[in-house]
């Protein structure tokens, strides 16, 4: 099966010429296609391949990152002890180019908190065997300004959108900088939402792009979520208004593929878990999954947190059941307002200047 057919090995992938926007805004997204039951869920649920990358001269993590759409936080985590500044020309690295669907919702848009990175479902009428799945790192919510485990409706579509700076916001911006603006105009450089907004519910969330692309896969907004220029320019058509959109909390998920189990690990990024080793034990029993399981494997991919998805059955390992509940991890706003068929990380990155994210209920221009 396409989806599933790198699981075992990783490819060395080539250098574009150059690192700049015209590079970026060509990239290449896949669009995994899964088979899926009659209720849309995936059969199995492990999408891509790890890839490699030899570092040249000059790379750094964030234009690494940003050309294979990764977050900052994945390369970090999948290649500790590298400089993510100034890597060693010939180094190679792991792209972690493969995910784990979250569990256990399978349609709109999915935002997994711990892993700051959103996933789009899509399916065809006539095609209901089938599930197609993008997925796009994200920057989110700084600690005192968390993004929720919610669910919205997409309420509205902006382009070019203005954005009116919430009063609290700034406050920040005039002690900070002496800031005294109270909105900018939408297409301006110092716009933060960037070009396209999506407006969720009646919330002061949104999901939009950014004038500082290089905060994804970092907690550095107002509770947002944004995406790489070239990112929403693609989601932003293909989510309807009124389409379903989900944030969870899942720093451990389970997958299966063909050939057994699978659990990839995500640092507890607002700590809300207790202990990822216990979270993913659970999860396996909840499964019936605990008796083809690695105990060693298990326990060194939750103290790596690395994010890349490891084999932890010895055996092939019966499907896990997609119908039942997940997990649910309470977690409350810290302030009020290709195309393909289906180490231990630093608790800590480099520092990036904050953009923000929140937004002030202006309405959406259709």
């Amino acid at each position: 099966m396409l989806a599933l057919a790198s699981l075992a090995g990783c490819a060395l992938v080539t250098r574009p010429i150059s690192w700049d926007e015209e590079t970026f805004a060509a990239k290449q997204i896949p669009t995994y296609t899964v088979p899926a039951d009659r209720r849309g869920a995936p059969a199995e649920t492990v999408i891509g391949s790890v890839d490699t990358y030899r570092v040249h001269d000059g790379d750094t993590f964030l234009d690494i990152a940003r050309y294979y759409d990764l977050g900052y936080n994945e390369i970090v985590d999948a290649n500790p002890g590298v400089d993510p500044w100034v890597p060693k020309p010939g180094t190679e690295i792991t792209l972690p180019t493969q995910w784990i669907l979250p569990c256990c919702t399978y349609e709109g848009v999915v935002v997994n908190i711990p892993e700051m990175r959103l996933y789009e479902y899509r399916r065809a009428e006539e095609a209901p065997d089938i599930v197609t799945v993008r997925t796009y790192p994200v920057g989110l919510g700084r600690e005192d300004w968390r993004t929720p485990r919610r669910t919205f409706r997409v309420r509205g579509k902006t382009v070019n959108p203005r954005w009116n700076i919430p009063e609290s916001i700034r406050r920040e911006h005039v002690k900070e900088r002496g800031d005294h603006r109270r909105s900018i105009p939408g297409g301006d450089p110092d716009n933060p939402l960037g070009k396209y907004r999506i407006e969720l519910g009646n919330s002061r969330y949104a999901i939009h792009g950014t004038n500082i692309a290089w905060g994804v896969g970092m907690l550095v907004s107002h509770g947002c979520i944004r995406l790489y220029p070239e990112d929403i320019e693609r989601l932003f058509p293909q989510v309807a208004v009124g389409s379903r959109v989900e944030f969870v909390y899942q720093p451990v998920k389970i997958g299966m593929d063909a050939g057994g189990t699978y659990l990839e690990v995500h640092r507890d990024v607002y700590g809300l878990v207790g202990s990822l080793s216990a979270t993913a034990r659970s999860e396996l029993a909840r499964r019936k999954l605990s008796g083809a399981v690695d105990r060693g494997v298990l326990r060194s991919a939750t103290e790596d947190m690395d994010g890349v998805p490891v084999r932890v059955s010895p055996e092939v390992a019966a499907h896990l059941d997609e119908t039942a509940e997940p997990v649910i991890l309470s977690l409350e706003p810290a302030e009020p307002p290709r195309a393909l068929l289906g180490r231990r990380a630093s608790t800590e990155y480099a520092p990036i200047p904050s953009e923000i994210c929140a937004w002030s209920g202006e309405s959406a221009q259709k």
